[in-house]
């Protein structure tokens, strides 16, 4: 408050003051001299086996990290797409002189970290235990045996990790938008599926470390309380020992460009939101004469909060929480991104936007105090980088692998000053190609249509979660197919109408692991409309579902849960034993959609109305009949139930394998232990008290 009156008092005193305060605001500052960047040093040297080490040292604190890069060429997976990263995990997991257990336990006691990765070993603690680290940092490298029990977990936790993934529109598109970049032939555009990590097994871990993890072309960065001569002694001791061997590399054809701007859609039944990606590849080498004034470019346009892209669309019309664009360099072949999630209406009108921003880049000098802005930004984010030892031992790898200049960051602020607006000009005009583009759009096919604006051709393509093109969507309904017929093929494909209607009663047995805990579901029906669910985990029923067909109870912990009507009617609807069987006559509304895709599978779609309005999708495989696939939505949240591995149970077909996702934040994969169809359940389990 007393500023404020200050302020006030100055403008009734001098009120000429405001007037050479706007007029000194109507002039940019003339640009200064680029600041002095203490870049502090590192020193470095080659063991006999030809690892490079590199070693900043640093008294502050008494840390030190350690990180070992294998430097492995590019190569290509194929079927086997996901077996390189797995390699790198598996290293942790097994030595000749210790177990999993053994290893954690062992960097646990001395409060340290230490993690594996394709790409090597990360390891920081106390530097009074530098030496244990170390130790154990070494027996991690030079002893793994990746052992088939690990394998196994890892294998699982991957699996688990995908399954959720291919419900997530982010993950999507990124998956999608790699392979029309790049292409399937290249490494980068490989795509790691459940199916190739099926394929892979320990043998082709152990294969891909003999290969690649060499001294020859590693580097190890020593940062923190550690000086020169100790680093030599220590780097001998534990990797001297590291032996040599030859390294194949793979060649591969430079990814080119589209011809023409191109729309890409994968459809994501009942997304309210559209995920969208502008991308292509660029031939942008790391340290290249381009790289700090494409950066300054990219930056402007899309690359911080403030970018052009977020003034406009975030700030400006509100279409989205934020927009950004990526310009990243790379010694095989860089990429451009642009893109974010943005409401289905306003999809195509977030792209005109983005082409607006891209080609006012290309044709307008960007204002002197934008660019000056920019550049300041870009300056904060380098110095506050500066304050991290690590960055100094990132900096030197860099330089050793890329072969740049041993001042190129201590230069980098005195070339980052000398940027100027036709510079920003020329970049964009270089790396901007929005007539050369894919447009990838994950969202809710109905907006499809709308876009066919931006593809040269006219047309959108479609495409399933994998990037693999489809059939058009908007294909002829086939002849003689309605709901109704979709609908008495999946009970023929289950058993037939007439046998379904013998079964009195059926009991299924279910397993899963949520984060390590297993969990039992145990479901009882019987004919007419009883249910029981309990689900049990550590032996404690957790949830119970109950109906005798009249009333309905569901309890969480043994408490009661109180249900409104609608929930009642639902609860009663699912007790059915065969809901489908009801489809004609219960009330229900059916509606056939068309043909879609769910996981590369040509199904049926089909809306099911339920007689409270409850709308699900449903999707049958065109193939076999049977049901793939549930989509239900209440409000914001929407679950995914995808059924699998149909077994026959006394006649009848029933799915062995549920997933359920989207209503939390993982995916629940339940598996049948056991079935059992018609045994004479005994109706006093259903009877509520």
């Amino acid at each position: 408050m007393k500023n404020i009156l200050f302020a006030i008092a100055l403008l009734l005193l001098f009120p000429g003051l405001i007037i050479a305060q706007e007029e000194f605001r109507k002039k940019a500052p003339a640009p200064g001299p680029a600041p002095k960047v203490e870049m502090g040093s590192y020193q470095e040297f080659k063991l006999q086996n030809g690892l490079r080490v590199i070693v900043v040292e640093n008294r502050k604190l008494p840390r030190v990290s350690f990180q070992l890069l294998v430097d492995a060429p590019t190569i290509q997976e194929g079927e086997l797409a996901g077996y390189v990263s797995m390699t790198g995990q598996m290293l942790s997991r097994g030595t000749t002189t210790r177990s999993k257990a053994q290893i954690d336990e062992s960097v646990d006691f001395i409060g340290a970290t230490l993690r594996t990765s394709a790409s090597g070993i990360f390891g920081a603690g106390l530097s009074k235990h530098r030496e244990t680290l170390l130790e154990l940092m070494s027996d991690v490298l030079l002893n793994p045996t990746f052992p088939e029990d690990e394998f196994e977990k890892l294998r699982k936790q991957t699996i688990s990790g995908l399954a959720a993934a291919k419900d997530d529109p982010n993950a999507i598109s990124a998956n999608v938008s790699k392979v029309l970049a790049y292409g399937k032939e290249h490494p980068y555009g490989e795509i790691v599926t459940e199916k190739s990590v099926g394929h892979i097994n320990p043998e082709h871990c152990k294969s891909y470390y003999q290969t690649y993890f060499r001294p020859e072309i590693s580097y190890l960065a020593m940062v923190g309380d550690i000086s020169l001569a100790e680093a030599k002694r220590l780097a001998e001791r534990f990797f001297g020992a590291w032996q040599k061997g030859a390294v194949l590399k793979q060649t591969f054809e430079t990814p080119a460009l589209p011809a023409e701007r191109k729309v890409a859609f994968v459809n994501k039944t009942g997304a309210v939101q559209s995920v969208i990606n502008i991308t292509y590849p660029v031939q942008l080498k790391p340290g290249a004469p381009d790289a700090v004034r494409a950066s300054v470019m990219n930056t402007l346009l899309g690359g911080y909060f403030s970018s052009r892209f977020n003034a406009n669309i975030r700030e400006d019309k509100g279409y989205s929480y934020g927009v950004s664009s990526s310009l990243r360099p790379d010694r095989e072949v860089g990429v451009f991104n642009a893109g974010g999630q943005v409401r289905n209406a306003v999809t195509d009108s977030t792209l005109v936007e983005f082409f607006y921003e891209i080609e006012r880049l290309r044709t307008e000098p960007v204002p002197a105090d934008e660019l000056a802005m920019v550049k300041s930004v870009m300056n904060g984010n380098f110095a506050r980088s500066l304050e991290v030892p690590e960055t100094m031992a990132n900096y030197a790898l860099n330089i050793a692998r890329y072969g740049l200049p041993k001042d190129y960051y201590a230069t980098y602020l005195e070339r980052l000053s000398k940027v100027s607006a036709q510079d920003v000009m020329d970049m964009a005009k270089k790396y901007l190609l929005p007539e050369k583009a894919w447009i990838v759009v994950v969202g809710n096919r109905d907006i499809a249509p709308t876009l066919e604006q931006f593809a040269a051709n006219g047309k959108v393509k479609f495409h399933d979660i994998y990037g693999i093109p489809m059939d058009d969507e908007h294909t002829l309904m086939p002849q003689g197919v309605d709901a109704q017929t979709i609908i008495e093929d999946y009970l023929e494909a289950i058993g037939g109408r007439a046998r379904l209607e013998t079964v009195t009663d059926m009991t299924v047995t279910m397993k899963a692991e949520v984060q390590g805990m297993a969990i039992q579901s145990v479901m009882r029906k019987k004919a007419p409309g009883m249910m029981l669910v309990n689900v049990n985990m550590s032996g404690m029923t957790i949830n119970q579902i109950k109906t005798d067909g009249k009333e309905v109870e569901i309890t969480a912990m043994g408490q009661k849960q109180p249900m409104d009507e609608k929930a009642v009617a639902a609860t009663k609807r699912q007790a059915a034993l065969f809901p489908e069987l009801e489809y004609d006559s219960g009330g229900y509304t059916l509606e056939f959609k068309g043909i879609e895709s769910v996981e590369g599978v040509k199904a049926y779609r089909v809306d099911v109305t339920s007689p409270e309005g409850d709308t699900s999708i449903e999707y049958y495989d065109m193939e076999k009949g049977l049901k793939i696939r549930t989509i239900s939505s209440e409000g914001e949240v929407t679950a995914i139930n995808d059924y699998e591995d149909y077994r026959e149970v006394n006649g009848i077909r029933v799915p062995f394998k549920m997933s359920t996702s989207g209503a939390m934040p993982f995916t629940l994969v339940m598996q049948v232990e056991s079935a059992a169809i018609n045994e004479g359940i005994d109706d006093q389990i259903f009877l509520i008290k």
